[in-house]
């Protein structure tokens, strides 16, 4: 144990402790617990670190919690920590987080109100949960009340429903339920409806039983239990309601936002109904009884609808408008009495005042006298031994004595209800069982307990040992059933607790004794209580300041009661004088009624109890009174004490069933939970209790089968042995030491308390190091793989890009060198080119440069000699000149200047002279000057040599030069005379010029202005041109736009106009198939009403012993011949038998019968209203063949008078064969042997020539035969409107022209020949019909290509135009070229067909060569063997005929019909047929038959026929119906029968596909379409009929074999179960797998393959399948929280993956089944999905488009980890998702309908089969049939 401890208290393990608000807080340990330790240390959820103390004496630890995985368990006792806390936390989670008001606990339903109206008590969860193990599906009350009523079918054993719970809890509620729900599931044994009437009890009782207090708006204030009565078939016959300690003091008084009972505010909701005006009502706030509480209105509820209510089931249950009347009379007497004013006359008397309106409408309403009821309403009468006395009451007293009279009659009034309404609900059928449902208060505790809070406690101790005994008996029952040693479990046992209350000399005891005491009252009987008990018994106690009042121990708390009170409630006491008042009545008989068993209201002593004094009236006693009077009536305690001592018996008499309702909060919050209120209740009500019963032995139970596969992880491999149970022994041995924690039974280890949890956490944690270890060599592997992965990739990646880089290089290499080579050459080329342009271009310029250099230069010189002549004769002059001036001006400045110099060197040598020294100067100066002088001269003398030679030189160059220019100088003057004339000539032609100036000028101004004009043209031209491009391009774009709008348009309208034809298609579609399921459900409803009638005829018959050897059968086919039904011998026989079961009927209830013909006749006309609905949207498909006929027939109309004279022909033509057949006959016949047959024989002359003669009349005859092929229609279908007699005119004319023919011989030849011909005709009028329908369809055919051709081409026109030339020109060329080729293949199919027809006819001509060479050798042989002479015309033409002759009929007699349907239907046995005879054989017989009675033109015979066809059918099915083989081979051929009907109709639509043969086998005398809407009909019975027996074939499989059986093994996990696995009420008959469902889908489909069934009707049928197994396992997944897992949701999948192949391989892909099981597909995949972030909830609502938001909250809600690694859905994701589905428009219902059938269809499926060629067998015994 201390090993255990230490292993769970350690760190991260959680506890709970105690908390003042929460009651019970969650904490984490943060440290190992030591055995040493004095606390521990904790961390509160909000991270708060606590140290937590623990007790030094005792070292109790602190109670752990769960693990997870079992936190939100349907069952408490599945915990494996049985405590206050844990159940407190799971119900808390439960109720909060999932939206779960269920739990089990036990054998216990602990309820919670969610103070608001859930989707979960609908008639879908009734049928889920109807048949279901308790264990299986979630906790519900329909669980519990299907426990019940399989206990009591199973164990022929009474059961009871005991619904406790304090006031609010819903109580009444969940009895209401329980009813509703074996009303539902059980139905009725009569057609009384009890069932209805049984429900129909809960608003009466909740009218005058039920009111508003401040815990409940809807407060029951009885206790009541119902008694449901079952017949050995277990359907409800009757009931029976026992009520307990009404609350009468309700009646007059209430708390605040309390009221009264509900029936008063209807009332007076109710006053201005016409029927209530003499009631005086008005609003409840103007009745004492009805305002006091201040709260007169409950919200949300309409007092007024309540009322009609009420009413309607008060009509229900039997009672009357009057006596209904009658009880509102006394119920508004009541509301007026309480308005009754008592005032004071003096301080011991009261007085009334005279005419009080509310008395006095008292007294109208109850027929009493206003003086007698004022009189004693203040008055008493008291009795003595000798006088009487009557007394005056003090106002009190009066107004108590009014309140009581109140309560009284209000008492009376409530038992005479319940006594009419178990009046009611009894019935003559005799009881076989009953379940009943206990609907009582729950223990009760106030601030002020008085006299009801005592004895609801003491029903309540009394109920609680019931409980107790009950729990411990089935734990006692559970440990000896499996063999475990047991102890007595020590258990609180409340005996003592009822000895106080209800021994001798106990509370009740004393109390009945005080009130035999005259002077009793309340404080003498708690002194009385305080000496008997407060010191022998340690239960009751005294209060420590008071001396009025008591306390007493109860199992669920302390009380304290006031013993005020207690002794006038107890006495229950009532003024007698009052009660005759009312006795007396005579105008009012229901209260009379209610008082006829009256008891007289006396006290045990004869006195009122209190003071005063006698009065001076004294009255003399009653001599006469009986001594009967001087009995005491019982007291309330005794009365009570007695009922629940009945109660009890019965209850120990019954197997209990217990439901605990909890109040969740006291201010009626939805969904809200008050953990203090809830832990009291649970102690109160007994949950603890069995918690803690079963906590003391061994609470947790596993099979060794669930126990191997949870903790198989626990297990060695060298552990597991071949014996399970063995090996769990050893394994348990190993893990838990102590042997005393755990048990092994036979099929069960039984645990204690908190091993589970210890297996759970050692399978944790080795799941946890396995885990980790896993993750380890994961991670290791993948790190590894990832790091190689990673290496190889970066040595591929080195590899590649050093390659590359390498490549690269090379490349860049490579590149470079070229590009240097390339760019050598090119600058080299470059270069070259340059340098030759350049050397081009400089010769060029230096050789024109040098020439113009040269040629300057040339010019310059011959200037420059020129000039140097010019300058030399101008300088030379000018030279001359100048000299000779210059010389003449040097002389004289010579002159001057010598002189002036001479003057000077005068004066100078003067003074020089005057001085030797100047002298010497001057003289050295001088010799210089002349030495320089001297040089001077000599230069001066070489110079004027070397001028004078050039002078010389000049002087000849200047003479020669002068020659030539006095020669050049004459021819100047030539040149200049010729200048002259020429300045002459240019004068002339300067004015001349000029005057071509003047008009170039002019010119040019004109062309500048045209040039201005053209320019400003061109301009504006441009201008134009651009503003019309613009405009062009504008209108391009806007043209553009439009088109593109017009297509988009026109796109858009086609799209509309598609989206609008495709959604009213689909809304015709919709239409069509709900109006085809209405009516085919009306067709269900119908079938179910005639069965029913037929059963309660037979039961009438039997219960009357009446012989019946059959029974007249009802018609069905309800078509308009039905009247001319001929019914055959063996029904028509039975009118005897029908007179006296009519007699007997008289007897049955009236109503019912009435009701039973409305309902028939109301559906009828449904029916037929219906048919004509769908008949009219049919016709909406052919209205255009309709409108095509009738204009066919118009035209038709006028051949009406040739047909008749070419009737005429034909039979004066038919008279011409037949004289010319007998000419040739005695032509044979009086021929000689020899020359019969030979070529040139009379004989072969006249047959040659009739041959010859009929051809070409043949050939004549054809286009008359056309024209008579109308004629004869629009003649079949007048004469399909003419009576019988008219039918039978040409008939009898043919019997006139037989009569004429006398000769026996001749008439027999003459009716031969006749019908061979008429034969011949008839053969001839069908081809040549055929071939004009041929002719007449590809007329059609082409005339709709060619329309299609036009369209086409007119499509390619509107193209071509819209293109350009160019590619118009292309287009067209392609259109031409496709459409030669078209018509080329046209001409060569033309040419095939051609040549195939010439094959064919030279193949029928060597035929017909051959045949003659045949008849050839006939006639030799006939030469030579004269026997056969007679017999050679014949062999040749009828051998070959009689195959062809039969057409497909088979004749039986009338009086064989029966023969026929009894050996072809009833006694047929379908296995054999369908393995032995082609599919659809009875169908084509009964056809067979069918076409000869039309073909022998018998109307009766034809619907003889086919009513008994479909009676016997019916009949068939109704006896084998839930034969799958059965109905399945019936349904094919009811399909293939009616399959027949339309293909030999004769209607063209349904002729499409038929043979040339088959269209001869048309019927020809009767229209059948009414007969086939019956038949129709009939199918759809039929098909449902199918479906259901599939249903009920599948349906134990669904939920085995898609959600419980594990197809992929290991996956799902198992978790610990609760008692309710324990406690199934059925056993295990063996688990169906996934492969059993599917084995059977292949038996369905492969038996209805063999039986012929249609392919569209086997989808049909498929589709229907896959629905149901979708409706039904997702329907308990959502009532199923264990199956709501991720791994459940893979096995979905897998299996759903499984169907789908089943499908595939069948080739059912495509019927819709697939899209059926959508809705589970996505539930699957939203309990693998993430959910936890806003994209997971995005995710979810765009997959689940085909879930409702009901079911994908409610997947979510109930979404259970099984193993402590998966997480749960936290609540405000659940929100989220709530949030983003609001929009949704979608159903609010929860689950699917089951019973849903799609609408079935029966597609038209013609059968290629020849009637001529089927054969009947001998096994059918069909020996009467005569093949025709």
């Amino acid at each position: 144990m201390n090993r255990e401890l230490e292993y769970m208290f350690v760190q991260s393990a959680r506890v709970w402790i105690p908390d003042a608000e929460e009651v019970w807080k969650s904490a984490e340990l943060t440290k190992d617990y030591k055995n040493d330790d004095a606390s521990l240390q904790l961390m509160l959820e909000d991270g708060t670190t606590i140290d937590h103390k623990l007790d030094p004496k005792t070292k109790n630890l602190p109670y752990l919690r769960n693990p997870d995985i079992l936190v939100g368990e349907n069952d408490l006792t599945a915990l494996s920590y049985l405590h206050e806390p844990a159940v407190l936390h799971n119900l808390k989670v439960r109720f909060i987080d999932s939206k779960l008001i269920y739990t089990y606990c036990g054998i216990v339903l602990v309820a919670i109100n969610p103070y608001e109206t859930l989707p979960i008590y609908g008639t879908d969860i009734i049928n889920a949960y109807s048949g279901q193990n308790m264990g299986d599906m979630d906790p519900h009350i329909f669980a519990v009340a299907e426990e019940a009523y399989k206990q009591m079918a199973r164990d022929e054993r009474n059961q009871s429903i005991i619904v406790s719970g304090e006031s609010g809890a819903g109580k009444t509620v969940s009895a209401k339920y329980a009813m509703r729900y074996f009303a539902t599931v059980s139905g009725s044994a009569s057609e009384a409806n009890v069932e209805e009437k049984v429900l129909a009890s809960n608003p009466i009782m909740e009218a005058i039983g039920n009111a508003k207090t401040t815990r409940n708006d809807n407060s029951s204030r009885f206790g009541k239990y119902i008694e449901i009565g079952f017949d050995n078939r277990y359907r409800i016959i009757g009931a029976n309601m026992r009520t307990y300690l009404l609350e009468k003091s309700r009646v007059v008084f209430q708390a605040d936002e309390e009221r009264n009972y509900h029936i008063f505010y209807q009332l007076c909701a109710s006053a201005n109904q016409p029927e209530f005006k003499n009631l005086r009502l008005s609003t409840a706030n103007d009745f004492l009884y009805t305002r006091q509480g201040r709260s007169p209105v409950i919200e949300g509820v309409d007092d007024a609808k309540e009322l009609r209510t009420t009413r309607h089931a008060f009509t229900l249950l039997g009672i009357n408008e009057s006596y209904q009347i009658g009880l509102f009379q006394v119920l508004a007497a009541i509301l007026h009495l309480g308005n009754v004013e008592i005032k004071d006359r003096d301080s011991d008397s009261s007085l009334i005042a005279p005419n009080n309106r509310h008395l006095t409408a008292f007294c109208e309403l109850v027929g009493v006298t206003y003086q007698d009821m004022s009189q004693w309403l203040c008055h008493r009468k008291l009795k003595t031994a000798t006088e009487t006395y009557i007394k005056p009451l003090p106002r009190l007293q009066a107004t108590n004595a009014r309140d009581a009279l109140s309560k009284h009659i209000y008492a009376k009034l409530f038992n005479w209800i319940v006594e009419h309404v178990n009046k009611a609900l009894v019935t003559n059928i005799k009881q076989h069982s009953f379940i009943g449902v206990l609907d009582i208060y729950g223990f009760e505790t106030f601030e002020i307990n008085s006299f009801e809070q005592f004895c609801i406690n003491y029903a309540n101790e009394k109920l609680q040992q019931q409980f107790n005994m009950h729990v411990f008996k089935l734990e006692q029952e559970e440990y000896m059933k499996e063999q475990i040693p047991w102890t007595l479990i020590d258990f609180y046992d409340n005996q003592p607790c009822i000895n106080l209350i209800e021994a001798k000399m106990g509370i009740l005891d004393l109390l009945d004794e005080e009130c035999k005491m005259p002077k009793g009252s309340d404080d003498s009987w708690a002194q009385k209580l305080y000496n008997t008990h407060l010191k022998t018994c340690s239960l009751f106690e005294k209060p420590r300041m008071s001396n009025r009042a008591f306390i007493i121990q109860h199992f669920a708390d302390k009380v304290e009661y006031q013993c005020e009170g207690f002794l006038e409630k107890n006495k229950d006491t009532v003024n007698e004088e009052q009660i005759h008042v009312l006795k007396a009545s005579k105008k009012f008989n229901l209260l009379v009624e209610l008082f006829q068993d009256e008891e007289k209201a006396t006290t045990p002593t004869g006195q009122v109890p209190g003071t005063g004094g006698r009065t001076r009236l004294s009255i003399k006693p009653d001599k006469g009174r009986d001594t009967s009077s001087k009995e005491h009536k019982k007291t309330v305690g005794c009365q009570f004490r007695n009922s629940l001592q009945m109660l009890m018996e019965t209850l120990n008499a019954t197997t209990p069933h217990y439901v605990r309702c909890i109040k969740p909060n006291d201010f009626k919050l939805a969904f809200s939970f008050d953990p203090k209120r809830a832990v009291q209740q649970l102690r109160a009500c007994g949950v603890l209790e069995t918690i803690r019963i079963s906590a003391a032995g061994f609470p947790s139970r596993w099979t060794y089968q669930e126990f191997f596969s949870r903790y198989r992880v626990l297990m060695k491999q060298k552990d597991v042995l071949p014996d399970k149970k063995l090996t769990c022994k050893n394994v348990l041995e190993k893990l838990v030491q102590d042997q005393d924690k755990y048990q092994f039974g036979k099929t069960k280890i039984f645990f204690r308390a908190g091993q589970v949890a210890y297996l759970e956490k050692l399978r944790a944690d080795k799941l946890r190091a396995a885990c980790i270890r896993i993750q380890k060599t994961i991670r290791c592997w993948l790190a590894r793989k990832k790091y190689l992965r990673q290496r190889s990739a970066a040595i591929t990646i080195q590899r590649f890009t050093r390659g590359y880089q390498a490549r690269c290089l090379a490349k860049f290499m490579r590149r470079t060198q070229a590009a240097t080579i390339i760019q050598k050459y090119q600058r080299m080329c470059v270069e070259r080119k340059r340098f030759r342009q350049k050397q081009a271009a400089a010769l060029a310029m230096q050789t024109i440069l040098r020439a113009y250099m040269a040629r300057q230069k040339y010019q310059a010189l011959l200037r420059e000699h020129k000039a140097v002549i010019i300058q030399k004769h101008v300088r030379g002059w000018l030279a001359r000149c100048w000299y000779k001036h210059c010389l003449e001006a040097i002389v004289y400045l010579q002159c001057c200047i010598r002189r002036m110099r001479a003057k000077r060197e005068l004066k100078k040598l003067k003074i020089e002279a005057r001085s030797v020294e100047h002298f010497k100067k001057l003289n050295k100066g001088m010799e210089n000057k002349i030495m320089q002088l001297q040089r001077k001269i000599d230069e001066q003398n070489k110079d004027n040599r070397v001028i004078s030679e050039r002078l010389v030189s000049l002087e000849s160059s200047y003479a020669s030069e002068s020659e030539r220019m006095r020669g050049e100088l004459g021819r100047l003057r030539g040149v200049e005379e010729d200048a002259k004339n020429k300045a002459n000539q240019v004068s002339s032609l300067l004015e001349e010029l000029e005057k071509l100036r003047k008009e170039l000028s002019v010119t040019q101004q004109e062309k500048k202005t045209i040039e201005d004009w053209a320019q400003k043209y061109r301009d504006e031209m441009e201008k134009m041109v651009s503003e019309l491009k613009d405009q062009n391009g504008l209108l391009k774009k806007e043209k553009d736009d439009l088109n593109r709008m017009i297509q988009e348009q026109s796109q858009q309208m086609t799209e509309k106009m598609t989206r609008a034809i495709a959604q009213e298609t689909q809304q015709l579609e919709t239409d069509l198939n709900e109006e085809r399921s209405r009516y085919q459900n009306l067709l269900t409803e119908h079938l179910r009403l005639e069965e029913k009638y037929d059963d309660l005829k037979e039961e009438l018959a039997q219960s009357k012993n009446v012989s019946k050897p059959g029974h007249r059968r009802t018609d069905s086919t309800h078509s308009s011949n039905e009247s001319e039904y001929t019914y055959n011998s063996e029904y028509a026989e039975l009118e005897d038998g029908s007179r006296v079961g009519e007699d007997v009927t008289r007897g049955m209830d009236t109503s019912l019968t009435l009701k039973l013909q409305k309902r028939v006749t109301e559906l009828e006309q449904e029916k037929q209203s219906l048919r004509n609905e769908l008949e009219n949207k049919e016709e909406q498909f052919q209205r255009a063949r309709a409108r095509d006929d009738a204009q066919f027939r118009k035209a038709r109309g006028a051949e009406l008078e040739y047909e008749s004279l070419k009737r005429q022909e034909l039979e004066s033509e038919n008279k011409k064969l037949r004289h010319d057949l007998a000419e040739m006959r005695q032509s044979l016949l009086g021929g000689t042997a020899a020359s019969a047959g030979a070529p040139g024989s009379p004989a072969y002359k006249v047959l040659l020539d009739q041959l010859n003669a009929s051809c070409e009349e043949l050939e004549v005859r054809k286009e008359e035969v056309l024209i008579l092929r109308s004629q004869l229609v629009s003649q079949k279908e007048a004469m399909h409107h003419k009576d019988e007699k008219e039918t039978m005119t040409e008939p009898s004319v043919f019997a006139q022209d037989v009569n004429k023919l006398k000769d026996a011989d001749e008439l027999k030849q003459a009716y031969v020949g006749l019908k061979d011909t008429n034969r011949l005709l008839e053969q001839q009028l069908q081809t040549q019909r055929r071939t004009h329908d041929s002719e007449v369809e590809s007329l059609r055919g082409e005339l709709q290509n060619v329309k299609e051709e036009n369209n086409r081409q007119q499509q390619l026109l509107a193209q071509n135009l819209q293109l350009p030339p160019e590619a118009r020109i292309e287009a067209s060329l392609q259109h031409e070229i496709t459409r030669l080729t078209n018509e080329n293949l046209d001409l060569m199919e033309q040419l095939e067909k051609q040549d195939r027809t010439i094959r064919k006819l030279k193949k029928q001509l060597k035929v017909y060569s051959k045949r003659i060479g045949e008849m050839g050798a006939g006639h030799t042989e006939g030469q030579t063997s004269p026997g056969q002479m007679v017999e050679e015309p014949i062999h040749p033409v009828n051998i070959p005929r009689r195959e062809k002759d039969f057409q497909g009929m088979l004749e039986y007699k009338k009086e064989d019909e029966m023969k026929l349907v009894k050996n072809l239907i009833l006694e047929l046995k379908p296995r054999g047929v369908a393995v032995n005879l082609i599919p659809g054989l009875p169908a084509y017989i009964l056809f067979m038959c069918l076409r000869h009675s039309d073909y022998v033109n018998d109307d009766q015979k034809v619907r003889t026929l086919l009513t008994s066809t479909i009676n016997s059918i019916k009949k068939i099915l109704k006896k084998r119906g839930d034969d799958f083989e059965t109905v399945s081979f019936w349904l094919a051929n009811t399909c293939r029968f009616l399959h027949c009907l339309k293909q030999y109709s004769g209607d063209e639509v349904f002729m499409k596909h038929n043979t040339s043969r088959q269209n001869e086998h048309c019927l020809s005398n009767f229209d059948l379409a009414e007969y086939r809407q019956v038949i129709s009909d009939l199918a759809i019975q039929i098909y449902q009929q199918l479906v259901k027996c599939m249903e009920n074939i599948l349906q134990p499989m669904i939920v085995s074999g898609m959600l419980e059986h594990e197809t992929i093994q290991g996956v799902s996990g198992v978790k610990p179960t609760g008692l309710r696995k324990r406690t199934s009420s059925i056993a295990d008959e063996g688990t169906y797998t996934l492969d059993s469902i599917l084995r059977q889908l292949s038996a369905f489909h492969s038996t209805m393959c063999q039986h012929g069934t249609d392919p569209e009707l086997i989808k049909q049928v498929v589709k229907q399948l896959f629905y149901i197994i979708g409706a039904v396992t997702l329907n308990n997944l959502l009532l199923r929280k264990d199956m709501c897992s991720w791994s459940k949701g893979m096995q979905i999948r897998y299996n759903v993956s499984q169907l789908e192949e089943w499908l595939r391989d069948k080739g059912l892909m495509n019927c819709g089944a697939k899209e059926t099981l959508e809705p589970l597909i996505q539930a699957a995949q939203l309990l693998q999905v993430k959910k936890k972030t806003d994209e997971d909830a995005e995710a979810i609502c765009s997959m689940c488009h085909a879930l409702t938001t009901a079911q994908i909250v409610k997947v979510l809600n109930l979404y259970t980890p099984v193993n402590e690694f998966e997480e749960r859905v936290s609540v405000s994701f659940i929100r989220t998702i709530q949030t983003r589905l609001r929009d949704r428009c979608e159903s609010p219902q929860l689950l699917m309908d089951t019973k849903m059938i799609y609408p079935v269809t029966f597609p038209f499926n013609p059968s290629s089969l020849a009637l001529e060629t089927i054969q009947i067998p001998t096994s059918l015994n069909l020996s009467f049939l005569t093949r025709v």
